[in-house]
């Protein structure tokens, strides 16, 4: 499944923030700097949908604010939306 995400770096909290420009816009406590929003966004997503982070792999944006993320494994869409749906 791909992903796509606007990140908002610098941010209070790490969080899903709604939708943007047609891709699910994520606030992250961590700044653009040095990759660290980046491995940030890798390990909270890890960390939300319950799958390794080997599981989640860039397909573009490493450099971007909107990115686009590869998943796989024995999750299905509608438990990738579920774990981020905004609470």
């Amino acid at each position: 499944m791909v992903l796509s995400i606007y990140c908002q770096p610098g941010a209070k909290l790490t969080k899903v923030v709604g939708l943007f420009d047609d891709s699910l816009k994520i606030s992250l406590q961590a700044p653009a700097v040095e990759n660290q929003a980046n491995e940030l966004l890798l390990a909270w997503l890890s960390k939300q949908l319950k799958i390794p982070q080997k599981q989640i792999q860039f397909i573009s944006g490493q450099n971007s604010r909107k990115k686009r993320l590869e998943i796989w494994g024995s999750i299905s869409p509608d438990q990738i939306i579920q774990a981020l749906m905004p609470k």
